[in-house]
């Protein structure tokens, strides 16, 4: 199929097709402008477009604080939640229970009308302990001056012989009983004079009774006595040969120079039960 060729301006033909198409959409007449028409206008005059400059901002203008104003307020005292815990005194330590002869002596004491008070153990040192020492103060009527910290055995021992011998034994002599018994030293942490073997002193098994101060008010006091001096005599010598059967130990005046003034009583076991009566 050959089309011939058209001049500048010929007409074009158009079929019935074609015309419909026309009629249905007719010819722009100037393209370029409806095009520039199409666009959406503004509704409002728009301004010509300026560059956008931040305006500079001026610096404001510091205005410094007033110093604040000291205001005291006056809170309520609040009381503490919990009150202050007391203060509590710091405890000693207590002292093991005491054994069957323990309480068994303590028994034996109060039947013979003793006064004493338990102290708390003594363990100055390996050699000077009683594990449950007792104060004594009095035996009966007879006051103990000063009151004497010993052993309840030793304790026993002395109460013992006080009532059974020196009392009775005062009595005898003087018609008077015994008011007073002045003692010199009891429980002491000490050797024996001129050795390195520990006195019975230092286990509260020993006791020095320096004098004796009767109901009536006479004086004894441990010592040679004079040769007029019978009643006296008779009565320290009782002393000595009675205290024999109660200790293992008594020494006094005419033994050496150490015990011229006081009689000494004291429990020390010896080898074979052998007792010291000086």
């Amino acid at each position: 199929m050959s089309f011939p060729e058209s001049g500048p301006e010929q007409p074009v033909v158009l079929g019935a097709p074609e015309r419909q198409l026309a009629q249905a959409f007719p010819p722009i007449e100037n393209p370029a402008q409806t095009l520039n028409d199409s666009s959406p206008q503004p509704e409002f005059d728009q301004e010509p477009d300026v560059p956008m400059v931040a305006e500079p901002e001026e610096e404001p203008e510091i205005v410094e604080p007033a110093a604040p104003r000291a205001t005291l307020v006056a809170y309520p005292r609040v009381p503490s939640p919990m009150p202050p815990e007391p203060e509590m005194a710091p405890m000693r330590p207590r002292a093991a229970p005491l054994s069957a002869s323990e309480l068994a002596c303590r028994q034996s004491l109060k039947k013979l009308g003793v006064r004493y008070v338990d102290l708390k153990p003594i363990n100055d040192s390996a050699s000077c302990r009683i594990p449950y020492p007792v104060k004594l103060q009095a035996i009966g009527s007879v006051e103990m001056r000063p009151a004497a910290t010993l052993t309840c055995s030793m304790a026993l021992a002395f109460a013992e012989w006080t009532r059974k011998e020196l009392v009775p034994s005062s009595r005898m002599r003087y018609f008077s009983g015994i008011k007073t018994i002045h003692q010199g030293s009891a429980y002491s942490c000490r050797r024996i004079a001129r050795s390195r073997t520990m006195s019975a002193h230092s286990q509260g098994n020993a006791l020095d009774v320096m004098a004796l101060t009767l109901n009536n008010g006479k004086k004894i006091a441990v010592k040679k006595q004079g040769l007029f001096a019978f009643r006296a005599r008779g009565l320290l010598n009782n002393v000595r040969s009675d205290g024999c059967e109660y200790f293992t130990t008594v020494l006094g005046p005419g033994y050496n120079w150490d015990h011229r003034d006081h009689f000494h009583f004291d429990l020390m076991q010896r080898r074979n039960g052998r007792r010291a009566c000086h």
